[in-house]
């Protein structure tokens, strides 16, 4: 039973990666072609997890071996799997931080609130630069990259950047400077959050870091416990004397 909720959550994550549209998640997946195999590949091992689940069930309850077998090379192998991409992301941590960098980068010089086929990914850069109180990825002069703005002198400025401490509400698009300088600004007369999203982002995970290892180590346990068990079944369960089966 363990297990099937288990494989729950995972699919369930799966999914929520695939339907998730107001998140940093939601600018990732639809960057990037990695994230969304990655969420097939978690619906498809939350999916095989619970079916180890009713098999290893079924094969404790009937005392099948190869069952019980089958049950325990599985979660062998998806115990691997997910020491392996962990350890992949620790040491691609710098490749993986320079590929959101340009992510983000291309995202934010093409942002365009009047183009309607980029609406929801903007919509979605929007929200993590609101709800994390950020702007830009290194900060608000990567804006400056922004072409819209560019022909504008830089006499407007991204509206989700915008500091809530100063009385002014998130939105999305551009919003004008109340007072042009001269016809001209820089990001430095923008009134703006002066953070990063990535500071922001690791903040996150830095705040989160005990409870993400927490369930990790956890999932890891179970997956531990349930190879334990099953192999200890299977070596109990004696096999059918059939001498004693008698003969016609």
């Amino acid at each position: 039973l363990l297990f099937q909720i288990l494989g729950a959550v995972i699919l369930g994550f799966g999914i929520w990666i695939l339907a998730d549209k107001t998140s940093f998640i939601a600018v990732l997946q639809m960057s990037s072609p990695t994230l969304k195999t990655g969420a097939y590949i978690l619906i498809g091992v939350g999916a095989l997890t619970m079916l180890m689940g009713f098999l290893g069930c079924l094969g404790a309850v009937n005392e099948i071996r190869c069952l019980l077998g089958l049950y325990f090379t599985c979660l062998m192998v998806i115990l691997v799997t997910q020491v392996a991409v962990g350890l992949v992301i620790y040491f691609q941590k710098e490749t993986l931080k320079e590929e959101l960098a340009r992510i983000v980068g291309n995202l934010i010089e093409d942002y365009d609130p009047s183009d309607d086929n980029e609406k929801n990914l903007q919509d979605a850069w929007d929200y993590v630069q609101s709800q994390i109180a950020c702007c830009g990825w290194t900060g608000p002069k990567d804006w400056e990259d922004n072409e819209i703005l560019i022909n504008q002198s830089m006499t407007a400025y991204p509206c989700s950047c915008a500091n809530s401490s100063k009385g002014l509400e998130a939105d999305s698009g551009f919003c004008n400077l109340d007072v042009p300088v001269n016809g001209t600004a820089t990001y430095t007369d923008w009134p703006v959050y002066e953070q990063g999203c990535m500071d922001g982002v690791e903040k996150w995970l830095k705040d989160n870091l005990g409870v993400i290892l927490g369930i990790c180590t956890g999932v890891a346990v179970i997956e531990l416990l349930g190879m334990i068990l099953s192999i200890s079944l299977c070596k109990n369960i004696h096999s059918e004397d059939y001498t004693k089966v008698p003969k016609s």
